[in-house]
């Protein structure tokens, strides 16, 4: 499965949206050091641990890198297409391919709002934008 664009997951982040790391899950980090980079959340290399003062991502065994682990805040959550589709939940109506874009709509309140985008989880965090900010307003 894919993943969001790099400059969308910062949009979603911005947008209040949180991240719960499990499984599967990829992110990168926020440093310029590891620039392009993108790591997996495992149960086997990178775990998280939960701790009062907050999550820390374990990185275990990684020798090649010199990083023991990172706080869940240095990190940006890049959510694949099947984990936005799912915070879309109800205001989903569908997704289709026009041309070289996809379009997601969604209802929100009876409103049908459109996003177009180059790929599907980028259509997706359009709309779960969209969704987002009516939440905030």
């Amino acid at each position: 499965m894919t993943t969001t664009s790099k400059p969308l997951a910062q949009q979603l982040r911005e947008a209040g949206l949180g991240w719960i790391p499990e499984s599967g899950d990829q992110f990168c980090l926020d440093t310029s050091e590891f620039e392009g980079e993108v790591f997996t959340v495992s149960d086997m290399t990178i775990e998280p641990h939960d701790y009062d003062t907050g999550t820390i991502l374990g990185f275990n065994g990684t020798t090649e890198w010199a990083l023991d682990s990172v706080a869940l805040e240095n990190t940006l959550w890049l959510p694949r297409e099947d984990q936005l589709r799912e915070l879309l939940g109800t205001t989903f109506s569908f997704l289709l391919r026009v041309d070289d874009m996809y379009v997601v709509e969604i209802d929100r309140a009876g409103e049908k709002l459109r996003f177009d985008a180059p790929t599907v989880p980028d259509a997706y965090a359009l709309a779960v934008l969209g969704v987002l900010s009516a939440q905030t307003a």
